[in-house]
């Protein structure tokens, strides 16, 4: 135990995965070894059975897929109920976690560790997780709670339970393509905990609950809502140079930008300025997009040209961009990432008990000797 040691474990590689590559000098981030910029055009539906099960559907196995995930969507009333139950000055995580901690309850599989049986609880999650966040919102603005649509697809129906009308083609698509790019990022905190509290053979629930817990983070999904609240308090691509300025020259953290991994455009972050350029395009209304391209803009000549700091957008840049577009509010943004990211944790903690070693790493102790 001697040196120095890496802080945040970086760079330390903890162990092997056949889920996700990332080469972070290049840009590149693949499922299974498929490249995520040409899985964004999938159906999310497909891409998260890629992950559980290490290739993508053909049709027939595609169709059985979703039918049982549309079919897993209805919550209870009591599940309605606890999530009345919550404060609702809250961040929608926080009532999904507990949400998701009740549903382990009622969970006949609970304790059954089989693989079968976690294969079936993760499609439950996945499947229920849009339903509690969408519950959860309009129960906090005293509206109805509108039961899933089994026509429409993972993100047409969430947009539909959440706002009360069926999006856009346009919008479909862009959820949809949201949710397959959070989906999973290698070991990140929340993944990491997933397998880390996975490999003590705990249930797959308390597992998911620990990467819900990891995600909230503002310096892990919890970026988005700070991304949503940073954007709204510049209010013009006019105010834009003097807000970076500020956080320039002040050396605090300018959010959206930056990633421990990437040293150059996290590949997210291209597809996802691209699908808030076409929304903002339908929508009639450039601003907020004309703000964060005004971000970014002075940001690359601030970090990378005067700097030569590899400081670019990261993936909760622009999809909080998104978000802005598709009336989705600040508290409920990285629940809406962890509705995407529920395959990924799934798939990790698959892995882990496949192949399960307990996760225990060492510390290098710095105290007082004091004997």
């Amino acid at each position: 135990m001697e040196g120095n040691m890496p802080r945040g474990l970086e760079n330390i590689i903890a162990l092997e995965s056949e889920i996700t590559f990332i080469d972070g000098e290049q840009g590149i981030l693949k499922y299974r070894g498929h490249d995520v910029q040409s899985l964004s055009s999938h159906s999310y539906d497909e891409v998260s059975y890629l992950l559980i099960n290490g290739r993508l559907p053909d049709k027939f196995e595609l169709d059985s897929y979703s039918k049982k995930l549309k079919q897993e969507r209805v919550i209870g009333d009591d599940a309605i109920a606890i999530l009345k139950f919550c404060n609702f000055n809250i961040e929608a995580m926080d009532a999904l976690r507990t949400a998701v901690s009740y549903m382990s309850h009622c969970d006949p599989e609970l304790n059954d560790n089989s693989a079968e049986a976690n294969v079936n609880k993760g499609i439950r999650m996945i499947a229920k997780f849009p339903t509690m966040v969408a519950v959860f919102s309009r129960q906090r603005r005293g509206l109805d709670v509108i039961q899933p649509d089994l026509s429409l697809s993972h993100g047409a129906n969430f947009l539909y339970m959440l706002k009360g009308s069926k999006p856009t083609d346009l919008e479909s698509r862009v959820l949809e393509s949201d949710f397959i790019l959070s989906a999973d990022h290698e070991l990140n905190p929340s993944a990491f905990t997933a397998r880390t509290i996975a490999s003590t053979l705990s249930d797959i629930y308390s597992s998911v609950i620990g990467g819900l817990c990891a995600l909230k983070g503002p310096l892990h999904g919890g970026a988005r809502m700070a991304v949503m609240e940073m954007i709204d308090e510049i209010g013009s691509p006019e105010n834009a140079e003097r807000y970076v300025m500020d956080k320039v020259s002040n050396k605090q953290k300018l959010m959206g930008f930056g990633h421990r991994v990437y040293k150059t455009y996290d590949p997210r972050a291209r597809v996802y300025k691209q699908l808030a350029r076409e929304i903002a395009i339908e929508s009639g209304n450039m601003l907020w997009f004309d703000i964060a391209e005004k971000i970014e803009e002075i940001a690359y000549r601030e970090f990378v040209e005067n700097k030569g700091k590899p400081i670019y957008p990261n993936v909760d840049f622009y999809s909080a961009v998104v978000y802005k577009y598709l009336d989705i509010p600040p508290k409920l943004a990285t629940a809406v990432f962890a509705i995407g990211r529920s395959s990924g944790w799934i798939a990790h903690c698959l892995e882990q008990y496949s192949d399960n070693r307990l996760i225990r790493p060492r510390a290098k102790y710095v105290g007082p000797d004091l004997d």
